[in-house]
């Protein structure tokens, strides 16, 4: 409801937008919703936000490694090339340049962050870590796509949070028109994940099950995080 969000965006003088469809295999059956709410949604924020002139002061856009695709290089900098390999993570990407083009054209107060796989308490349980734990839980096989060789940056919550405080109260000259990675830095294969969660909840490996490989699989994501450490000193912790 545009007319909703321009009312909250005139009574507010900082943004966070994290909002999202964010589930990668649904988006591969509903692409539509995905790209109403990542696109769409983003362009009604952003059309509130030229609306409201200079009140808003910093509009932080949370985006994605997916916008990267597979990486092409050893570790993913802020400058690798964008290549989405689903409907999720082309929607996002579409978000994340609609960002950069009202940077552009109207000099909104933007800052792009892009945090790669995040984990951490209360996490749906969509999400593979906590997928796996619910999964032993309930005695139930855990279910991993191909070989399990896919690999993440898996970054904590909580240092996804200190990055996005640390460049809430940045000052201007540091972070408006920038985008900012927040990565550990260390990629691990899902089939690991489902190793150490089967080991420390003493539950037998044979349950881990191999299905078939999800369409848009990306093979690597290794985050490289020195620009936001050199710009804003955040590092992780996790």
């Amino acid at each position: 409801n545009a007319a909703l969000v321009d009312a909250l965006v005139e009574q507010s003088d900082i943004v966070i937008h994290l909002a999202a469809e964010t589930h990668v295999t649904r988006s591969i059956f509903d692409s539509l919703t995905g790209f109403g709410t990542d696109v769409l949604g983003t362009q009604t924020l952003a059309n509130a936000i030229v609306k409201v002139g200079s009140t808003v002061k910093r509009f932080i856009h949370v985006s994605s490694s997916e916008v990267y695709g597979t990486a092409v290089t050893e570790e993913m900098s802020e400058d690798h090339p964008l290549n989405p390999m689903s409907p999720y993570a082309s929607a996002k990407c579409g978000a994340d340049r609609l960002v950069y083009s009202y940077w552009s054209t109207y000099k909104i107060p933007t800052v792009i962050l892009r945090p790669f796989n995040n984990f951490g308490p209360m996490q749906h349980l969509e999400k593979v870590t906590p997928r796996f734990i619910t999964s032993v839980l309930l005695g139930e096989k855990l279910t991993v796509h191909g070989a399990g060789l896919a690999a993440r940056d898996f970054v904590h919550v909580e240092d996804t949070c200190r990055a996005i405080d640390l460049v809430l109260n940045a000052p201007d000259d540091l972070v408006h028109g920038e985008v900012f990675n927040i990565a550990s830095g260390e990629h691990r294969t899902i089939l690991d994940i489902a190793r150490d969660v089967v080991t420390h909840m003493d539950y037998s490996p044979d349950r881990i099950q191999f299905i078939g490989d999800r369409p848009g699989q990306v093979v690597r994501h290794t985050g490289d995080w020195s620009k936001i450490h050199r710009v804003l000193g955040w590092a992780p912790r996790w």
